[in-house]
């Protein structure tokens, strides 16, 4: 009898030992499991973000650790199907047979979750680079999303206040295709094009938005720029025909060398002010029909034409001024001139005994060649225009030594 309690006994005991192999390896079944399918959603959102080649090359490992995956789990159902552990006649060596091999089909399975969390500890800076770009996605089309509505409610503005903007509702209206992009969403365009594509609309309907929030302002700034221009254009008229008398003064009291290039300037004064009118006439219209860059670039050739008209007419004038002065005290021209060069040569003698000969060369030129155009002055019809033109040459030169000496002795300290 006692031999008997043992036997059943010790088969109770591998019984038991083998429902303890077959729960440890369905708990590792299940970790692995689970295990598994957290490392597929690491791998879908890594594939969504990342198409580099450490990507695909980590996507081509999780195929083949998916490949051993399968293969131990299944050896493991058939494992367990192998082996039924409640039935009544389980002997001894069926118990036994099924704890070692449901021991086994645990080992593998353990093995494998240790490979699988190996894996996936070092997918971690490639997911961590993902999740950081999937984390810019609902944002990015949020803020595109909100700048449409920005830029379409700006529009809708300046319509209520009589302006058109035709052309920024046509940029803006040019944006839905890519909304619809948007709206599918990166299942479909994937997350670096739907970011990409969220940023370039958002980009482009904050622009829409301000210059539409401008245009009342630009409309009144052209409003009053074409009525200054048009003062501006009436008042250059009546200065380009005071251009005559001065010509005929310069004639009747200058050689020919000093007013020769300035002949051609009434001629030239009145066809710009002739064009300024068309351009502003074209500029009011463009403004009427609100076509604003067209106001724009015409109030721009109005104000280069009265700009070239301002030039010329003030140079007559400054001309007949410049010859009076010289014409009547040549000596006062002589004297600044002098003084520029005596200041320059100042400065070439400091701290020496004898100036740099290429300081010294041509500020004896200098002088030589304002001696020789005071001589010039000598005669009857002399050519002060030329006289003034050499004088500014001189001082030019004399400056142009100063600044030269200045430069060599700040880089020497």
């Amino acid at each position: 009898m006692t031999t008997a309690r043992s036997w059943w006994r010790r088969g109770d005991n591998l019984r038991a030992e083998a429902q303890e192999a077959k729960d440890a390896a369905a708990q590792a079944f299940y970790e692995l499991d689970t295990a598994q399918r957290d490392l597929e959603i690491s791998i879908e959102t890594i594939s969504a973000v990342d198409d580099s080649p450490e990507a695909r090359r980590a996507l081509a490992s999780f195929r083949s650790l998916g490949e051993r995956i399968d293969q131990v789990s299944g050896a493991y159902i058939a494992t367990v199907d192998a082996h039924d552990i409640d039935r009544d006649e389980l002997d001894h060596a069926a118990a036994a047979r099924a704890k070692s091999e449901l021991t086994r089909a645990k080992d593998e399975l353990v093995n494998v979750l240790r490979e699988l969390e190996r894996f996936q500890s070092g997918l971690a800076p490639l997911l961590g680079k993902a999740e950081n770009q999937l984390a810019r996605l609902a944002p990015a089309r949020e803020r595109a999303k909100q700048s449409l509505l920005a830029a379409s409610n700006a529009l809708d503005a300046v319509r209520a206040a009589g302006l058109k903007a035709d052309d920024l509702a046509a940029r803006l209206a040019a944006l839905s295709p890519e909304l619809t992009k948007l709206n599918e969403g990166a299942s479909k365009h994937g997350v670096q094009d739907t970011v990409r594509r969220a940023d370039e609309m958002r980009r482009t309907a904050e622009a829409v938005r301000a210059e539409a929030e401008r245009l009342p302002q630009q409309a009144q700034e052209i409003d009053k720029r074409l009525v200054s221009l048009r003062t501006r254009v009436q008042a250059l008229g009546t200065r380009a025909d005071g251009v005559a008398p001065v010509l005929s003064e310069l004639r009747r009291r200058f050689s020919a060398a000093c007013w020769q290039d300035l002949q051609h300037v009434p001629e030239q004064a009145e066809q710009a002010v002739r064009q300024a009118e068309t351009a502003l006439a074209e500029a009011r219209k463009a403004r009427t029909e609100q076509r604003w860059a067209d106001a724009q670039a015409r109030l721009a050739t109005v104000r280069t034409l009265m700009d070239d008209v301002d030039g010329a007419v003030g140079a007559a004038g400054d001309r007949l001024r410049r010859l009076n002065e010289v014409s009547k005290d040549p000596k006062a021209e002589v004297e600044k001139t002098r003084f520029v060069i005596r200041d320059a040569q100042r400065l070439a003698m400091q701290g020496r005994s004898t100036p740099e000969p290429r300081h010294a060369r041509p500020l004896d030129e200098a002088v030589a060649r304002l001696d020789r155009a005071l001589a010039g002055l000598e005669g009857r019809h002399p050519d002060y225009w030329a006289f003034l033109t050499e004088t500014a040459a001189v001082r030019e030169t004399a400056n142009r030594v100063v600044a030269n000496i200045r430069e060599e002795r700040a880089q020497h300290r």
